[in-house]
């Protein structure tokens, strides 16, 4: 499992300007979008030259280099997600104490702040800065309900808008607030547990994923050193390299492929 008490560090300006973080979008800074596009481009041209054998097409081949920051994006939204949905279930666990203590819902955050401080050895957290955002908007007489209402349309997470939206409707029907945030809090617990244990079981898969993507790239080394009579003609001629493209696409299709079997939601 992730650590729980990731920083974020990568929002600091955007927090120190008083922007709240919209967790559906990340831009990239300049220098880190060079940095990933650096690495990238590297790791093609060091494939590409071992397929090619030619420097420029393997200097071609990194210009898809560009499109990994977009890639990478994507991976950063999706695990500042998983990271806040991790803390959302702790803060309900919080939460769940103070109404239990008999606090009302403006008040118990008080105390559900304090709480996710001891927890967290850190406040740059995300859970942390929200609850900080949502006691001031309490502060500034603003309802709880449109507090949580705005997490849940930056988030965009499931498990948080669904909350929400039950929580809105207790607090309009006078329904059970502690038993609601109690089992919203053990669903989401059980969700958490039921991915841990699909991840341990396809631990062996994942872990055969990467040899296996590395394999042919690992051949064609050892073949093109052992036996450069029978692979020169797959060097320097037109069909030789359609047919190291056509391997390239199948690999990168492959690895698409089998990350996409692997991603299973809960």
């Amino acid at each position: 499992m992730e650590s729980k008490t990731l920083t974020v560090t990568e929002e600091k300006d955007v927090q120190n300007q008083n922007v709240l973080i919209d967790y559906d979008v990340y831009i990239m800074k300049p220098a880190e979008k060079l940095l990933y596009i650096l690495l990238a481009a590297a790791v093609l041209f060091t494939i590409g030259f071992i397929f090619y054998q030619n420097i420029i097409l393997s200097l071609l081949l990194t210009l898809f280099a560009l499109f990994y920051p977009k890639i990478k994006t994507r991976e950063i939204i999706k695990k500042r997600k998983k990271l806040l949905n991790l803390q959302f279930k702790d803060m309900l666990y919080a939460l769940s104490s103070s109404l239990t203590a008999g606090k009302s819902p403006e008040s118990a955050f008080s105390d559900v702040l304090k709480d996710l401080k001891v927890l967290y050895p850190t406040t740059d957290v995300y859970i942390i800065k929200e609850v900080e955002y949502i006691i001031r908007k309490l502060n500034m007489n603003e309802t709880v309900e449109a507090a949580l209402d705005d997490l849940a349309k930056r988030t965009k997470i499931e498990d948080i808008q669904n909350f929400v939206e039950v929580f809105k409707t207790c607090k309009r029907t006078g329904g059970n607030l502690v038993a609601v945030t109690r089992n919203s809090s053990d669903v989401i617990s059980e969700k958490i547990e039921i991915i841990e244990d699909i991840n341990t079981t396809i631990a062996a898969k994942k872990f055969e994923h990467k040899i296996l993507s590395v394999m042919p790239i690992f051949m064609i080394v050892v073949l093109s050193l052992t036996t450069e009579d029978y692979m020169e003609p797959l060097f320097s001629t037109i069909l030789g390299r359609i047919v190291m493209t056509v391997a390239i696409i199948i690999m990168a299709a492959g690895y698409f492929i089998s990350q996409k079997i692997m991603d299973i939601k809960v």
